[in-house]
């Protein structure tokens, strides 16, 4: 966890619609306890209760009309509450803290599905966090339109209650999202750890966790 006073471990999973990354995390939770490592998992936008109220909202289907900005601005706020209330105090605590999504979901959701650019997103999700940026970050790349057949139906099964607002958008605004997620990885090669997420399951469990086991074992 890069940051000031902090002993704990930042890991934030990273991915478009369907690739797999809420079995990742319960699989990564799982190996952890049993090594009885403290562990502590939470979500984008949420895990607070106004992170909670601001997803309803974000996801909500009847907020067709919501601007880039507007946006972008309440997963800006949601992961300030986040930051404070959640992931410091966690991570002070010497957990290891586990975020579905976190930063570099803005770049990629805002900066490229909106067309906003990194380059406004970046600075502002530092303000946001106070410059709290993880240690390792597992993005499973897929095609976006493998992804959203996987929420349809496919193997997984269709997701419960349909498609939410993001989950809806067109198919180019996911591939815009594909994009800047790789680039964000390209620009951020030590921290990012990119994994196909059609690959098997448990051949990403075995990489996911290999990773954390050697960053554990580094900081003894």
């Amino acid at each position: 966890m890069k940051g000031e006073g902090t002993v704990g471990l930042f890991i934030t999973f990273e991915g478009v619609e369907g690739s797999g990354k809420s079995t990742q995390v319960r699989e990564l939770r799982s190996h952890l306890e049993e090594m009885s490592v403290p562990v502590t998992v939470t979500r984008e936008p949420g895990g607070t209760p106004l992170g909670e109220s601001l997803r309803d909202i974000l996801l909500d289907l009847g907020q067709t009309g919501m601007l880039p900005a507007t946006e972008l601005f309440l997963y800006l706020a949601s992961r300030t509450e986040h930051v404070a209330q959640v992931v410091l105090p966690e991570l002070e605590r010497g957990s290891v803290v586990i975020s579905d999504r976190y930063g570099d979901a803005s770049v990629a959701y805002q900066g490229g599905g909106r067309e906003l650019g990194a380059d406004l997103v970046e600075p502002l999700n530092d303000v946001a966090t106070g410059g709290v940026k993880p240690d390792v970050t597992f993005l499973l790349d897929l095609d976006p339109k493998a992804g959203l057949d996987r929420l349809s139906g496919g193997t997984a099964g269709a997701r419960p209650g349909g498609r939410d607002r993001i989950e809806s958008e067109a198919l180019a605004f996911h591939e815009r999202v594909r994009a800047a997620y790789l680039d964000a990885a390209g620009r951020d090669p030590s921290r990012f750890v990119v994994i196909d997420a059609g690959l098997d399951p448990s051949e990403i469990t075995t990489i996911i966790t290999d990773r954390v086991d050697e960053l554990l074992a580094e900081r003894g």
